[in-house]
């Protein structure tokens, strides 16, 4: 459920029902985009410093529909999805803030996600205190959830909270190794990526904090040092081979079994994954999109970690914990040079591209998914640049109908881009178009992606998980309330009007 201010009969008691009904006043172009932001009134959470920005940006756009839309996303997660914030002090005898943040329709915190959903409202917190203790609260809040169990991709609420938890049918019956607690995980999936967007979070607020010359009076370091040298620790562990030089099986550290008859929601080999070979990568038992790897060497999220890690290193100097700093410099030297000796492949069409999935033993998977940590996203990510030319060929590869999951009706000005196994065929997810554009420098390519974007929302005015291409309007879709992609968008529609003024 969503949680709101105020429970009175103006307010939805689910956004799920309100993100599902176009509300007026609509905008003045052909798409006729709703206003979807909820009541002042019900929002979960309002910041001064963000509502400043959105007019500001909203009254340099041109076009009425992109404008309406922009209006819509761009709070999105302040709107409906900071289902409980404690802003510190002495209630409860809590020193220190805690931000509980969902992600959408689905009522639990995503690790990935939240990190996704509150990122792109980080630079105008140093104009707003308590959008400031909102987004320290996430670090606290994903330190603690880490420090007690770092294998899983979801988390309920804490008790504290007072709210009541979601409940996911399919974990009750999950074997998972080590074993986890129902009161507090909601989904026990192992993905690497999670641990990087943790690490992608905590450095980026350090960093902001620092400039505002206030690095941790926010922020539970006991806590944070606890969770990042357990998560370190375990990356470690992660790289070590699946049998050891006499062929005997090594120490799973995780296992991830569940009973289900889509293959995708169970891990092979009995829960540990497929046979690795060291390479230097971490290997994880799911991707982002919550499906289980097919080779657990998962290069975009190896590439994200090797990224995060480099800057965790930096920050954990600076704090004196030079150990568990030098650690993560070695263990990042060691991923990058696993992706470049054994992630990359000859593709016969596109030359030398970077593989989606790898083993170790020569196996390699060449694909993409629109979940990011993505091969798409590697620019965004921060490990290439766009003009690295095995991205460029990659990219090639990427948005063609050699990618299996990159699916086009064959009509410009029509949703075209890359999906999931997680939604199926001839479903394109709008992240991967919107990835698309935060990873090129070419005007057209990104005026057409926003274009295309606000075209896809079934008359709805909010982004969706993925579209069915062969629909119109986009009116066949999953997940109407998806908060993480209503953040990506915004985010390219943010850029678009910085970088290129007028264009919208």
């Amino acid at each position: 459920m969503a949680f709101f201010r105020n429970t009175g009969s103006s307010c939805p008691t689910h956004y799920t029902e309100w993100a599902g009904t176009p509300h007026a006043p609509f905008s003045a172009g052909p798409l006729r985009i709703p206003t979807m932001r909820p009541p002042p009134e019900c929002r979960s959470f309002t910041s001064a410093a963000v509502e400043k920005e959105l007019s500001r940006i909203s009254a340099q756009i041109t076009d009425p529909d992109i404008r309406q839309l922009f209006i819509n996303i761009m709070p999105n997660t302040l709107d409906t999805a900071i289902a409980w914030h404690y802003a510190g002090g002495t209630k409860d005898k809590l020193d220190y803030p805690y931000t509980f943040v969902i992600t959408g329709d689905i009522n639990a915190q995503w690790t990935r996600d939240s990190t996704n959903q509150l990122l792109p409202l980080l630079p105008y917190a140093a104009a707003d205190a308590s959008l400031n203790t909102l987004i320290a609260g996430l670090v606290n809040m994903q330190a603690e959830q880490i420090a007690a169990y770092p294998f899983a991709n979801a988390y309920k609420p804490p008790a504290r909270s007072g709210l009541v938890p979601g409940e996911n049918g399919w974990a009750k019956g999950d074997t998972v190794h080590p074993p986890f607690d129902l009161r507090t995980v909601f989904e026990a999936k192992f993905e690497i990526d999670s641990l990087a967007a943790f690490f992608k979070l905590s450095t980026a607020f350090w960093r902001q904090q620092q400039q505002q010359q206030d690095t941790d009076s926010l922020l539970d370091m006991g806590v944070w040092r606890r969770a990042v040298t357990i998560a370190v620790e375990l990356l470690v562990q992660l790289q070590a081979p699946t049998f050891d030089s006499e062929q005997r099986l090594t120490d799973a550290t995780v296992r991830f079994v569940r009973t289900a008859n889509t293959p995708t929601e169970s891990s092979f080999g009995g829960g540990r994954g497929n046979p690795i070979r060291r390479t230097g990568m971490v290997r994880t038992l799911f991707r982002p999109s919550d499906d289980s790897v097919i080779f657990p060497f998962l290069v975009p999220a190896n590439a994200m970690l090797a990224v995060e890690l480099r800057a965790l290193a930096d920050i954990l100097d600076k704090t004196g914990d030079t150990t568990i700093a030098s650690r993560s410099r070695r263990l990042a030297e060691d991923i990058t040079h696993g992706i470049y000796e054994f992630g990359t492949a000859e593709h016969p069409k596109y030359g030398h591209v970077f593989a989606y999935e790898v083993d170790g033993y020569g196996s390699r998977l060449l694909m993409d998914d629109a979940n990011v940590p993505s091969l798409l996203a590697l620019p965004y990510l921060g490990f290439v640049n766009a003009t690295d030319p095995i991205y460029q060929n990659t990219r090639r590869m990427l948005l063609s109908p050699d990618n299996p999951w990159y699916f086009s009706n064959g009509t410009s000005g029509l949703l075209n881009g890359i999906g999931s196994p997680h939604t199926g065929f001839r479903k394109v997810w709008p992240m991967s178009v919107a990835i698309q554009a935060l990873t090129s420098n070419d005007q057209q390519e990104i005026v057409e992606a926003v274009r295309v974007l606000a075209a896809s929302t079934a008359g709805l005015g909010l982004m969706h998980e993925s579209v069915d291409i062969d629909s119109a309007n986009g009116n066949s879709f999953t997940r109407p309330w998806f908060a993480w992609c209503n953040g990506v968008v915004s985010e390219l529609i943010t850029r678009v009007v910085s970088e290129y003024p007028g264009l919208l």
